[in-house]
């Protein structure tokens, strides 16, 4: 039952007794590679000469979800011309992990619709004292996007 164990701690003597006494029956001691290099040859010798094997092994972690056949599905997809979102939905696979699969960065969100000239004069009327319904007359803006550009500006730590 108890005769391999995975390690993810350097292998010192303290470590190996107290794994040992853990143990009894151990029979081998699998661990990370870059671990594995850190391990003195003694240490890997007077193992071995107890019966304990030491062996690294490469990513324990959570499988993945996705292999290569749906890789090659959506760079294929992708070199047809589809969006990611067509993509997305056709495989349905979540839209970042396309982004992923296709080792892609993600792209920019939706632009601003008013520029920062714009919300530089809303700013400027609302610290004159002008009302935002005022302000939403004079700009022939919306009052909802009046107050919408305030609040993001001060929000934003934005202070001009």
């Amino acid at each position: 039952m108890d005769d391999e164990i995975y390690i993810k701690q350097p292998l010192t003597s303290h470590k190996i007794i107290e794994v040992l006494d853990k143990y009894p029956k151990l029979r081998k001691i699998t661990c990370p590679p870059s671990l594995y290099k850190r391990v003195p040859e003694r240490y890997l010798e007077a193992l071995s000469k107890l019966g304990v094997e030491v062996e690294p092994v490469k990513k324990i972690g959570r499988p993945r979800k996705y292999g290569e056949k749906e890789i090659e599905k959506v760079s294929l997809m992708f070199k047809q011309g589809y969006t990611p979102q067509e993509i997305s939905d056709n495989l349905n696979i979540p839209l970042k992990t396309v982004y992923y699969l296709n080792k892609t960065p993600l792209k920019q969100g939706r632009k601003p619709k008013y520029q920062i000239e714009t919300e530089r004069k809303v700013k400027s009327c609302h610290q004159k004292g002008i009302s935002a319904k005022e302000i939403s007359d004079k700009l022939d803006i919306p009052l909802r996007s009046v107050y919408s550009l305030l609040k993001r500006r001060y929000s934003n730590g934005h202070s001009e």
